[in-house]
């Protein structure tokens, strides 16, 4: 059936700041189609508002799930205006302690299953020549942090994709913008994180094995309020010309501009032998 103002697609939305957006969205006037990876929690989530807020089961690590989910809330709902990746979550953990599964685990929820909601979404959007995708990343994906380098690595894999993706889906007038928040307070660090099964008392001193240390007491004082990174999304979807990157968070910021004059640094420090290797 057609649907008043836009129509959400967002994943992960049983809390945090998925939830968040959803509630935003629903607030505007907007239709969501949330994905929760619990049966349970589907009624829940459909009672924020009973016409307008439509529950589908799906654990985005079930590739083969995400087309069908895709057809049935296009199905349902006409089409999807907006596709917020939101469901991921961290792993903690150093590079040499994780496992391989820790590590395929990491990639299948927070790359292929971004990757195959876009290519998904995809084909509707470029018919109806609109639409906006929103990947949520996250200052790892910008910045390498110890004890967190997996995790960084499918943020920065995320990156990557996602302003390649801008360029391609530019002429059919989809838009696309990379989230990169800093501390919020979800259960990103709580309930949430994973933890190296695996832990490697050599690197207890390192500034791994304190970035490990900190974190332990991080959960629940993260300086960003989610219903307010939930506004900003909501605000950057509604203009017409959106930021490929949108940063959250000062802490996030503070961070990001300190990376970023640290690149500019070796760029400009090392351009003389950068330029000495063409012909």
């Amino acid at each position: 059936m057609a649907q008043q103002g836009k129509v959400w697609l967002i994943t992960g939305v049983s809390s945090g700041l998925g939830r968040e957006i959803a509630k935003a969205a629903l607030a505007h006037g907007d239709t969501v189609a949330g994905t929760l990876r619990s049966e349970a929690q589907l009624a829940d989530f459909r009672a924020l508002a009973p016409d307008r807020a439509h529950a589908y089961r799906l654990d985005v690590t079930d590739l083969a799930a995400i087309p069908r989910v895709v057809r049935e809330v296009t199905h349902e709902l006409a089409r999807i205006d907006v596709l917020v990746n939101n469901a991921g979550y961290g792993q903690m953990g150093l590079i040499e302690e994780l496992s391989e599964a820790e590590i395929r685990r990491q990639f299948e929820t927070n790359l292929f299953g971004l990757l195959e909601l876009v290519r998904a979404v995809l084909p509707g959007m470029r018919t109806q020549k609109t639409g906006h995708i929103v990947n949520i990343s996250s200052i790892a994906g910008s910045s390498g942090i110890p004890c967190f380098g997996i995790y960084c690595a499918s943020k920065f894999a995320v990156e990557g994709l996602s302003e390649s993706l801008a360029g391609e889906v530019a002429p059919f007038g989809i838009k696309v913008t990379i989230v990169e928040p800093g501390g919020f307070r979800t259960e990103f660090s709580g309930t949430s994180i994973g933890k190296a099964k695996r832990v490697m008392a050599e690197y207890a001193d390192s500034p791994a094995g304190k970035v490990r240390e900190m974190f332990a007491g991080y959960h629940g004082q993260e300086p960003g309020d989610p219903a307010k990174a939930a506004q900003a999304i909501l605000r950057v979807v509604d203009i017409a010309h959106p930021p490929l990157r949108l940063v959250l968070g000062l802490d996030a910021l503070t961070m990001l501009r300190q990376r970023m004059a640290s690149v500019t640094k070796d760029y400009d420090d090392w351009a003389e032998l950068s330029a000495s290797t063409n012909y």
